[in-house]
C-alpha cells in the first residue's frame, strides 16, 4: 500500500463500515417490517381480502336474491355512493369537488336496481354495532340526507346473523312498487 493512504486506512476503515452497517440495519428494518421475501412489489402495499361480504352482508344477498330472483329487479353489493350520488348540477368547481369528496369513499352495503335500465330502486345499508357511535351516526345522518335529495329510498336493516325472507320481502316489496 503506498506510504501516502497510511494516514486514510483509519477513515476508508470507518467509512466501509458505516456502509455495512447503514446496509445491515436497511435490511434489518425491513425484515421487522415484514417487506422482506414479500411477494408485494414494492410500492403496493396490498393483500386480496378474503371475501367481498361479512357473513351477516352474505347472509342477507342470498335473501334479497331469493326475494328479487323472477322479478325485473338485481342487486349490486358494496357499491361506492360516489357512484350513486352525484353533485348538482350549476355548482362552481370548488362545491362540485367538496361535494363528491363527501360521498367519494362511502359505499352502500346494497343497491337494488330495474334491469332493463340498470336505475336505481332502492339502497339498503345493514347497520351493525358501529352505527352506535357518534362518528358512524354523523355518517348516516349524511347519508339519509343526500338519497333523500336524490330521491331514492334508503333502507336500514338491523344487523343479524340470519334474515327472514318473509320479513325482508313485507319491508322492501312497497318500494319495489313505486
Amino acid at each position: 500500500m503506498p506510504e501516502f493512504l497510511e494516514p486514510y486506512i483509519p477513515l476508508l476503515i470507518g467509512l466501509v463500515a458505516l456502509f455495512v452497517a447503514v446496509a445491515f440495519g436497511k435490511i434489518l428494518l425491513e425484515i421487522l417490517a415484514g417487506r422482506l421475501g414479500s411477494r408485494t412489489p414494492s410500492g403496493f402495499p396490498y393483500r386480496s381480502a378474503e371475501t367481498l361480504f361479512s357473513p351477516a352482508e352474505r347472509s342477507f344477498l342470498g335473501v334479497l336474491d331469493q326475494i328479487l330472483t323472477g322479478t325485473e329487479f338485481r342487486v349490486f353489493g358494496k357499491v361506492r355512493a360516489a357512484d350513486v350520488l352525484l353533485p348538482k348540477k350549476g355548482m362552481s368547481r370548488s362545491e362540485w369537488q367538496k361535494a363528491f369528496n363527501r360521498v367519494s369513499a362511502k359505499h352502500f352495503d346494497f343497491v337494488i336496481y330495474r334491469q332493463s335500465d340498470l336505475s336505481f330502486v332502492l339502497l339498503i345499508e345493514l347497520d351493525d354495532k358501529s352505527h352506535g357511535k357518534s362518528n358512524r351516526q354523523k355518517r348516516d345522518e349524511f347519508l339519509d340526507g343526500a338519497v333523500k335529495a336524490a330521491g331514492i329510498p334508503l333502507v336500514r336493516v338491523p344487523c343479524q346473523r340470519s334474515y327472514s325472507m318473509e320479513e325482508i320481502a313485507g319491508l322492501i316489496a312497497p318500494l319495489l312498487e313505486r
